[in-house]
């Protein structure tokens, strides 16, 4: 086979189909994909919600408590309280229907969707967690996302195997870390970004066991520095004091220091550690897997995957998928130990699962909503082994002779993902929005819809608002009775509440750091930590490494590099546009200047 270009039905513009890629479509019996990757990945992202709460009543017979769901009140879904949708007092196969040969079956299965029952929230084995997207096995977490086997965790985004971390993301086996991006098995570090085991130390980049540590970039083994100088223990004590962090304005010229400071130093061109043969960015302990992103311990045979791994093999266009899965394809929210699971959102314990959603413990299941140890089902009406494998096959054919139609004439053959058009999320309400920053009318033109904001937090009739005071060490205890106007005042397009308030773990957390109090709500600060991430795009470049400095001079070399005094000729695929500011080196030049 040779490559094959396509034209996106979605943005009409082209693609690729390479040889590699026909012998998955062919292994799994799927016909190639008909949009982009990165349509795909869009149309994926707006089926996954992980910020946005809302509140709306309990629909399980006999309730009627509002609860704090993900579905926003007008969202054409049945909504129970885990609790009761966990339980044995409702089964989902009453709601199963015969196929109409009649009709678009994902016309049917849509109508399916609104009937079946769903979760409020996808917390699992988990104790006072109650506003957390997501949590499983988890303590005493605040509006967390993600989070496993984690204690005490808040405004943060996959927070695993953790404790006392705040305004996190993608943080494992850490403890006391405010604002960490990308670290691993650190403890009682602050704004650190793609730090492991790191201790006792504020505002690092890409460094690797270091302590006590001040303003460093790209350092290892190291203790006793700040802004990659070195200092005596007792003189970085004195200097560490000079530099006052408990004040918010204080903080703020910090902030600005540290991120020019960055840009003065090298950096490789992506986050890859112990692989063999990938591409992409933030990959860890993997081969052979292209265009992934953030993916950690351990992909095999990959493509197109956004967040997860720990496993996954032979699978592509998957979104928070793996766990010792394999074989998914057009998948989120999959796993762990999943097998053949084809277009479908978040399954979990399952084999051969297609076009299905909320499953569990399941085998041999097309078109089917929140079953749970079931096998052979079809829209959730149960079917013998013979029945089952007698149906599929023609509601494939009839997929194929009469396909689902959107508003916008895409078609939707056996082999696509589900519409955009009915998800249950809107464009800005979905996770669509933190990877593509797509205006309301950009989102519209491309046939994602837009919902309505929820209105912004207003403090009328409440306490006045009340001034923060510059120090965390004149923050009063009173401050929890009133309420904090944001910096951003609801004009950031970022889902500002507008207001927001502290809760005593938060403010006691921020005592101990001495940390001042944020001026930004929590949506906000969600937002400021996304624009650290990469886009999940892929550029060609060459090194800028030119021998004894980098171009445009900004870094001066210290190390000996393997092209000697000339420039660099090695290429690769960086998320880093060239355009961006950063100073971009190849492996070997980067290694040459770590130290």
């Amino acid at each position: 086979m040779t490559n094959e270009t396509k034209t996106c039905q979605n943005c009409r513009g082209s693609f690729i189909i390479e040889p590699g890629d026909f012998d998955f479509y062919k292994k799994i019996d799927v016909p190639p994909p008909t949009w982009c990757p990165e349509c795909r990945t869009i149309r994926r992202l707006l089926w996954l919600n992980s910020r946005s709460l809302f509140k709306r009543p309990c629909q399980a017979p006999g309730h009627s408590e509002v609860l704090v769901a993900k579905y926003h009140p007008n969202a054409k879904r049945v909504v129970y309280d885990k609790e009761y949708w966990w339980s044995d007092k409702w089964d989902p196969t009453t709601f199963g229907c015969e196929y109409d040969f009649s009709r678009p079956f994902l016309e049917q299965f849509n109508q399916l969707l609104e009937q079946v029952p769903v979760r409020d929230l996808n917390t699992v084995n988990s104790v006072n967690c109650d506003y957390c997207q997501s949590a499983v096995e988890s303590k005493d977490c605040y509006m967390c996302v993600g989070g496993y086997r984690s204690e005490r965790c808040f405004y943060s985004d996959t927070p695993v195997a953790c404790k006392d971390c705040f305004d996190s993301y993608m943080v494992i086996g850490c403890d006391s870390v405010y604002e960490g991006f990308q670290c691993n098995r650190s403890f009682n570090v602050n704004f650190c970004s793609f730090c492991d085991d790191c201790i006792d130390s504020t505002f690092l980049f890409d460094c690797r066991n270091c302590s006590n540590c001040f303003g460093c970039v790209s350092l290892r083994n190291k203790s006793y520095y700040i802004f990659n100088k070195p200092f005596t223990k007792e003189e970085y004590q004195v200097a560490v004091g000079d530099l006052t962090v408990g004040s918010y304005r204080s903080l703020e010229g910090l902030k600005n220091r540290f991120e020019e400071f960055k840009l003065k130093f090298p950096r490789k061109f992506a986050f890859v550690t112990k692989t063999e043969n990938v591409t992409g960015d933030v990959i860890e302990n993997a081969r052979n897997c292209f265009h992934c992103f953030e993916i950690k311990s351990g992909a095999e045979n990959c493509k197109y995957l956004v967040t997860g791994g720990f496993d996954i093999k032979d699978s592509y266009d998957v979104v928070a998928g793996g766990a010792k899965s394999e074989s998914l394809y057009e998948a989120l929210g999959v796993g762990p130990n999943c097998q053949n699971v084809l277009f479908s959102s978040r399954i979990q314990e399952s084999f051969d699962i297609r076009y299905s959603a909320e499953c569990y413990t399941n085998a041999h299941l097309f078109g089917c909503v929140s079953l749970r140890n079931k096998k052979y089902c079809v829209l959730n009406k149960q079917y013998s082994k013979e029945e089952y494998d007698a149906l599929i096959p023609r509601i494939i054919e009839h997929m194929n002779a009469m396909p689902y139609v959107d508003s916008m004439g895409r078609e939707y053959r056996y082999g696509e993902f589900f519409p955009p058009e009915l998800s249950p999320f809107a464009f800005n309400q979905s996770d669509a929005q933190e990877f593509f920053d797509y205006s309301k009318g950009e989102a519209e033109r491309r046939g994602y819809r837009w919902g309505e904001e929820p209105a912004r937090g207003s403090h009328e009739g409440e306490a006045k608002a009340i001034s923060v005071p510059d120090n965390i060490s004149d923050v009063p205890d009173s401050i929890l009775d009133g309420i904090i106007e944001c910096s951003h005042a609801g004009q950031c397009g970022e889902r500002c509440s507008g207001i927001f308030r502290l809760v005593p773990q938060e403010l006691a957390f921020y005592r101990k750091k001495n940390l001042p109090l944020p001026r930004l709500c929590p949506s906000c600060r969600m937002f400021e930590r996304l624009k650290k991430k990469n886009p999940i795009k892929l550029w060609h470049r060459t090194c800028q490494c030119e021998g004894a400095h980098s171009s445009g001079g900004i870094y001066q070399n210290t190390g000996v590099h393997h092209h000697g005094e000339g420039k660099c000729e090695n290429e690769f695929e960086t998320s880093y546009s060239p355009n961006r500011k950063e100073v971009v080196y190849c492996e070997e030049c980067y290694q040459a200047e770590v130290v």
